[in-house]
């Protein structure tokens, strides 16, 4: 599993050129399933996300996570995330689970997330537009992956 993390101010997705979803603060995570990945690392994966500390305290140090400032998630699938480009000026998604996979994984780490904080999504398999307001700098990388040896 690989997500791209961006602090957001704001954040609102359309799918097929309708509003779909908005949240107001926290994060925008961009997620994707890798072939290999199964259904019992999403609890694990939804913890790391949840506890990342990148939100500023009193001290204006990055110490908080999403649930102590009551952040939401914009949470939207991303096959892309794995397109490999190594030799080539177009990308190879062979290693992105395929979508019915990448869909039951994608649906539990929204049900697991949302047990913490309020989890928006957007629409699996369509074309999406995001508008946001970055709050950063805050992208960050997490990453989980199948077997303990494994590199994508």
């Amino acid at each position: 599993m690989r997500a791209i993390v961006e602090k957001v101010k704001n954040c609102t997705l359309y799918s097929e050129n309708k509003l779909y979803s908005h949240i107001d603060g926290g994060f925008l995570i961009l997620f994707g399933v890798h072939e290999t990945d199964n259904l019992e690392m999403v609890p694990h994966f939804a913890k790391r996300l949840l506890k990342l500390r990148v939100f500023r305290d009193e001290n204006d140090k990055m110490n908080l996570d999403i649930q102590k400032v009551g952040g939401e998630i914009m949470l939207v699938s991303n096959f892309t995330l794995y397109g490999r480009t190594k030799g080539a000026n177009r990308p190879d998604f062979t290693h992105s689970a395929k979508p019915e996979l990448a869909e039951k994984i994608y649906n539990a780490l929204v049900e697991e997330l949302n047990k913490y904080v309020t989890t928006k999504t957007g629409v699996f398999r369509t074309h999406m537009e995001i508008e946001m307001t970055a709050d950063g700098p805050g992208t960050f990388l997490v990453e989980e992956y199948s077997t303990p040896d494994a590199v994508y």
